[in-house]
């Protein structure tokens, strides 16, 4: 049921309505209207013609697109959190692996030097050898 009352121009209006196909003589369950803070002005759903029933259709059909409007932002926002999140693990991932290769290319260049000395310790180990017997003959010899 809809009823009309003339209200000073200079007074508030508070339009009460119902998005539910329940009967006109439930009385609403919330006598203010949704707010959709998050669209922008020009977005907002205008206030519906009671008198016109496709005024009120059109009225709950833009009301629920603002809903959806708002999951799907909602829904974007946790997806590009969960992206950064994403991201900031691949730069890790690709850290550590650059960090893996160098320490790869350190261990290689590490072991080739402990090799390198070990030639030359062996080697320095028969030049030395070499010494004290030719020490060892100077004076067997003198």
């Amino acid at each position: 049921m809809i009823s009309t009352a003339r209200v000073p121009a200079d007074k508030p209006v508070r339009i009460a309505f119902s998005l539910s196909d329940a009967s006109d003589d439930t009385p609403p369950e919330d006598p203010i209207p949704p707010v959709f803070p998050e669209l922008d002005q020009q977005l907002q759903p205008l206030p519906p013609c009671h008198e016109s029933p496709e005024s009120m259709q059109v009225f709950r059909q833009h009301c629920q697109l603002a809903e959806e409007y708002h999951e799907v932002k909602k829904e974007i926002a946790l997806l590009e959190e969960r992206k950064k999140e994403l991201i900031a693990k691949l730069d890790q991932a690709e850290k550590e692996k650059v960090d893996a290769a160098q320490l790869a290319q350190e261990y290689e260049a590490l072991m080739e030097e402990n090799r390198t000395l070990k030639l030359a310790q062996s080697q320095c180990v028969e030049q030395l050898e070499k010494l004290r017997i030719q020490y060892q003959k100077r004076q067997g010899s003198s």
